[in-house]
This record gives structure tokens, sequence and C-alpha cells, in this order.
């Protein structure tokens, strides 16, 4: 037998109703935060990134020799296991291979939090 939720108040300011959803809203208020919640995205294939990619991105990786693109130009040797497009595709880059660099998971997650910086602020 599956265990009722304690009941709670509505997360949303002002809310007193009494719910038991796992989200921490009533019903009402679901609806309006739904649009702040992920979707899930698909697979990688249907993202884009299927058998195709994943070899353009061993010629990648093979042709960088396995080290970071980013770290070289600042004098570290650093091994890198993702690639990256150098302009982002939401920029017009392409999946050419001159607009592909190896990277590692640190210059990747740096690259990509300004990117989305400048997405939402604008280009600066």
């Amino acid at each position: 037998m599956a265990r009722q939720r304690t009941p709670m108040l509505c997360r949303h300011r002002g809310c007193n109703a009494i719910h038991r959803n796992s989200h921490g809203y009533c019903d009402a208020h679901q609806q309006e935060k739904a649009g702040w919640m992920r979707k899930p995205k698909g697979s990688s294939t249907e993202r884009g990134y299927g058998s195709a990619w994943r070899r353009l991105r061993e010629q990648i990786l093979r042709r960088d020799l396995y080290l970071c693109q980013v770290c070289k130009r600042e004098g570290r040797l650093t091994e890198a296991t993702e690639v990256d497009h150098i302009t982002n595709k939401s920029e017009g880059g392409t999946d050419e291979p001159k607009n592909l660099q190896a990277i590692c998971t640190c210059c990747h997650k740096s690259k990509t939090a300004m990117e989305a910086a400048r997405g939402r602020h604008g280009s600066r």
C-alpha cells in the first residue's frame, strides 16, 4: 500500500492551499510554475549527437592529440575529454572540423557558462 504524503502548504507566496504534491505547489500554482521547470531534451541522437557526431568527436580528439586547446593556449597541458564548438551553434557555428576543438571538462563548463550568460543578457 502506497504511503500518503503529509499535507503541506503551497510554496507560492501568499497561497494557503494544502496539497500533497512532491513539487511543493498546489494544483493551481503548479501550472504557473511549469514554465520554469526543465523539460526533457530527448536522447543525444534526437538532439543531433548520434553516431556521426560520435565519429567526428573522436576524429577531433585525435587531431588535437587529446589535449585541451584552451589550456594549451595558456601554456598548460590538460587532457581533453570533450569536443566543443568554437563558435556555438546558437550563434551560427557549424559542425565543421575547423569550428571544433578538444577541450577539458573544466574549460568546457566555463565556456558554456559564459555563452549562456551572453545569451541571457545579449552580446556585450
